[in-house]
C-alpha cells in the first residue's frame, strides 16, 4: 500500500506500514507466482534476475496485483522461495497458493536485524496465544529504494 508522502523512485513504490502493522489476515487459496532464489547465508544471490523474469511474465499475462506483495520463505542458508502476489494464473510460471491465517508485524532497519525480527515476531505470536507454523518475510523495497526513501520496512507474516 503506497505511502502518499514519499515520491516514487519508479522502481519500488513507497511503503505505508500502517495497514500491515499487527494485523490478522486470512487467505483462502491466495494465488502467487513461486520461484527459488539461491542464497549464501541468507543473502540472496540472484533475486533481481528472478524478480525481473517473473514480473515480465506477470505483466504480459495481465496478472499484476494492485498492490505488489512478495513473500520470502527463508528455507535455508543456501536458498529461499519467493512468492509474488498475482490476480490470476500466469502461463510459463510456477504457481502456488497459500491458505491460512497470518499475524503480521512491521519492522524497520537494516537487513542484518532479520534474526532479531524473527525472534520478536515469535514472541508477538506467543503473546497472542498462538503458535507459528511458518514464517514469511516481505521485503517491501529493494536496497536502493530503501536508501532513497530513508526507511527499510520488512513485514513478517506468521502463519498460525
Amino acid at each position: 500500500m503506497p505511502n502518499e508522502t514519499a515520491k516514487s523512485t519508479g522502481c519500488c513504490e513507497p511503503f505505508d506500514p500502517g495497514p500491515w502493522q499487527e494485523k490478522e489476515i486470512t487467505w483462502q487459496d491466495k494465488l502467487f507466482v513461486k520461484d527459488h532464489v539461491a542464497s549464501l547465508f541468507h543473502i540472496p544471490l540472484n533475486i533481481g534476475k528472478k524478480i525481473i523474469k517473473n514480473m515480465a511474465l506477470i505483466e504480459s499475462a495481465g496478472a499484476k496485483s494492485p498492490y505488489q506483495l512478495m513473500l520470502c520463505d527463508e528455507k535455508s542458508l543456501w536458498g529461499s522461495d519467493i512468492y509474488i502476489d498475482v490476480v490470476k494464473q500466469v502461463p510459463d510460471a510456477q504457481m502456488a497458493s497459500l491458505s491460512g491465517t497470518f499475524l503480521t508485524k512491521v519492522f524497520e532497519g537494516p537487513y542484518k536485524d532479520a534474526g532479531k525480527w524473527a525472534k520478536e515476531m515469535m514472541e508477538y505470536v506467543m503473546v497472542k496465544g498462538k503458535t507459528c507454523k511458518k514464517l514469511y518475510f516481505s521485503y517491501t523495497t529493494c536496497p536502493a529504494c530503501a536508501k532513497a526513501y530513508g526507511k527499510n520496512y520488512v513485514v513478517l507474516f506468521s502463519q498460525i
